[in-house]
Parts: C-alpha cells; structure tokens; sequence
C-alpha cells in the first residue's frame, strides 16, 4: 500500500523540519555544531532477499549526524572568553564526571574556579614549581588566585651607569676641585653623582636606596680610574660587607672605559657586595648586592642607562592571560606574574558519536571512542584564543534552503496520500 510508503517520508521529513528547525534556533549559541538529516531507504525482505520487482516500501532516518567545522571567531570584551581554533574540546568537571565543550563563555565562582554558565569547571595541568612545565598526568579543577600576591625582598641591584672619565678627582688634602675628602651625603661638595631606587623587605616595605660616587686619585693609594661608591637606605649608611661603618666601595676602570674590578667582591666579580640593613618595620634584614658589570668610564657626563632591583611588594590579582599553548597566567598589580596552568584538551577519533548532553556540552561515548588528553598546539590540537568565542558553524542561508527542500518533501508525500486516497476510493465505488 502507498499510504504507508508515503507515511514514512512524512516522518522522515518532518525529522529533517525539526534537525532544520534546531540548526536555526541555535544559530546565535556559541559553540553549537549544527546537525544533518540522513536517509535510507527502505525495502522488504523475502527468503532470497529483496527482489528485481520489489518498488520498495518508503524511506526511514538512519542518523542525525553532527557537522563538527570549524566555526568563526567572534571577538570579545573578556579575558575569560576562550575559543579553539582547530580541534579538540575544552575538558570540564560536572560533581566528578567529565565533559566536553566548544563552548568556551567562562567566568569565576564565588570560590575561585573558572567555570561556565552551568557551573562546570574547567581542568587544566598543574604547574610544577617555576619550571615551566605541567603535570599532564592529573587533572585539576583551574582556579584563580583570591589572596594577596606575597612580596618579595630585594637581594640585587642591577646598575648600567656610565661615570664621566673627565671629572676632577679628590685628592687627600681635599683642596683641589674646591672639594673635602670626607664624604657627606648631606654636602653635594663631597660627591660627584647620586642616583636612588625603590628596594622592598621581606613584608613588602618601600625604601629608598641611594647610591653616590666619586672619582679619587692615587695619593688616596687607590689604582688609576678608581671610584668610591657609598649606599645609604632610607638615609642610613650601609658599609660593604665586613667593612666598618664610613668604608666606601670601590671600582676601578680599564684604560678603555670598562669596569675592572670592584670591591669588596660579592657573590661574583662584577657584584659589590653590602652589610645587612636592619629594617625598622620587623621585617628580615636587607642584604644587598649590587651588580656594575655593565657600568662604565667614558668621558661624556654620568649617566644611567638602567637600574633594576629583583624586589617587590604585594600585589592584588588585576587580569588573567591565556597564550596560545593554553597556558593561564595571573598578572598582580606589583607587576608580577603567576603561572596557574595550562588548559587540557580532549579529542576523540569519532567525534560525531558525542552523546549530546544539551547546554553546549558533550559526553564521551561507546561510538565516540576514548577521550585523547592533551594539549593546545601539539598533536591534533588547536590552539587557543584568548577574548573570543567559536560562533555557532550553522550557514543561515543553507538552513533557509533545507528548510524549503523538506517543505516540498513533505507536501509531495502529503500528494502521495492524496492520490492513493483517490484511488482506493475509485475501486470501492466499482460495482
């Protein structure tokens, strides 16, 4: 009987309305993977299978196939905002079961972790100490820094200074150059140059550290091209290691304007070391080096060309970067940087048999075939872009056009019903 023939592509085309209709709903939702409707036909089977004369009895769906292109790359406002570009999924927790998404609208929980709209946490590798590298053989929930970023105290002063070759030097009388011998930070008769920078203790305190040279000469028994260097914190002399109090630094200049030698010698050649300053805020003592290996002696005016120190104080987390690799760094308003992991990718060599979970995410499945765990730009993984989402890959104008091919499949086999009707109807008024 054609009815039922034609009752089969009723529904068959009615499922490719519905696959339409979902395809077009979900054109705005990010991370969506649009679906296709695909038929076979049907035939009956006798003991010899299906025969030359068998017109066949109409048309079933045999899958609704997800299409997992690639999507495009909608920028954004947020640094929480992920997008993949290639393949893989984004891997996250559900109360201890893991799923997958393309979907990457993040944002932080009341207790740190970086989840979705759903509440599932995203995983990532943990970092192993400041090596660089990841844990990949555990999974950890991604949360972000909530306390403060502790302060670190300065230990090194890296100085790039150029003292001016053709300044007078002292003498040991003192009476040249309208200068005194005896140094006083608070008399610039004393000195040639200065130069101060902020240094941090252990609990994260500013102070100021000033440095002040001047060039002497041999009658002090010193080398030819030999400066005298003094270091005072928050106004207080510092002497340079086991020296007492009113001892000056000294470095001392090739003939062709480069550092010699300085001392007394730090932990390298280059690095005048210092005693412990003993700050007044409870904190551990100061204990400064400072390094003058790229400090020189030419005859223009003195000049600094950098000055670092390695301390900080604390910081508050002010944003969050993710590089291509996945890697999430949190970045502190004291200028530093924390590294909190690195995403975890999964893949599938089916992805088209993912059992769809609804809200953007997906579940392993026997058809899918095991999770593959790994890492962004390595193997078959995509790499990650940072304040952006994947657009949904559904094509509007293919939809509109699907939409009209099933319209027309279903008024056809509508027809079929019709006709058959008419003619079923044509034999039972045969008399």
């Amino acid at each position: 009987m054609p009815f039922n023939t034609a009752l089969s592509g009723l529904n068959a085309a009615s499922t490719d309305l519905s696959v339409t209709a979902n395809n077009i709903a979900n054109a705005g939702t990010a991370g969506f993977k649009q679906s296709r409707t695909e038929f076979v036909d049907v035939y009956a089977l006798a003991f010899a299978g299906v025969s030359s004369t068998t017109p066949g009895i109409g048309v079933r769906v045999a899958d609704i196939s997800q299409q997992f292109t690639q999507g495009n790359i909608d920028y954004t406002n947020s640094n929480l905002d992920l997008a993949i570009k290639g393949l893989g999924f984004f891997t996250l927790e559900d109360s201890g079961a893991r799923v997958y998404a393309r979907a990457g609208a993040f944002h932080v929980d009341r207790n740190g972790y970086v989840v979705n709209s759903e509440g599932q946490e995203l995983q990532a590798y943990a970092p192993i100490g400041n090596t660089g590298t990841f844990n990949t053989g555990a999974l950890n929930s991604l949360q972000l820094l909530t306390t403060t970023g502790a302060p670190n105290a300065s230990t090194l002063i890296t100085a790039g200074l150029n003292v001016d070759a053709s300044r007078t030097p002292f003498t040991v009388t003192g009476l040249t150059d309208n200068k005194t011998t005896v140094f006083d930070p608070a008399n610039p008769n004393t000195y040639h140059n200065s130069t101060a920078l902020a240094v941090y203790d252990s609990l994260g305190t500013l102070h100021t550290a000033t440095m002040y040279y001047r060039k002497v000469d041999t009658a002090l028994g010193t080398l030819p091209n030999s400066w005298q260097t003094f270091l005072y914190i928050d106004g207080t002399e510092v002497p340079p290691v086991a020296s007492a109090a009113g001892t000056p630094g000294t470095m001392t200049f090739n003939p062709n304007g480069t550092l010699n030698t300085v001392s007394p010698v730090g932990s390298t050649s280059t690095r005048l070391g210092y005693s412990a300053y003993v700050p007044t805020t409870g904190a551990s003592n100061i204990t400064l080096e400072i390094d003058y290996n790229d400090t020189s002696q030419y005859g223009t005016a003195f000049g600094v060309n950098s000055l670092i120190q390695d301390g900080f104080t604390t910081g508050q987390l002010s944003s969050i970067d993710v590089d291509s690799s996945g890697v999430v760094f949190a970045r502190f308003t004291n200028g530093q940087t924390s590294t909190l992991g690195k995403l975890a990718m999964g893949n599938f060599t089916n992805p088209q048999g993912l059992r769809q979970l609804g809200d953007s995410v997906w579940a392993e499945s026997f058809e899918s075939g095991n999770v593959i765990l790994g890492e962004a730009g390595t193997a078959s993984f995509g790499l990650i872009q940072q304040g952006a989402l994947e657009a949904s890959n559904v094509d509007i104008s293919e939809q509109l056009v699907n939409l009209i091919t099933a319209q027309r499949n279903f008024q056809a086999n509508a027809q079929v019903i019709t006709t058959a009707d008419t003619i079923t109807q044509t034999i039972i008024n045969i008399r």
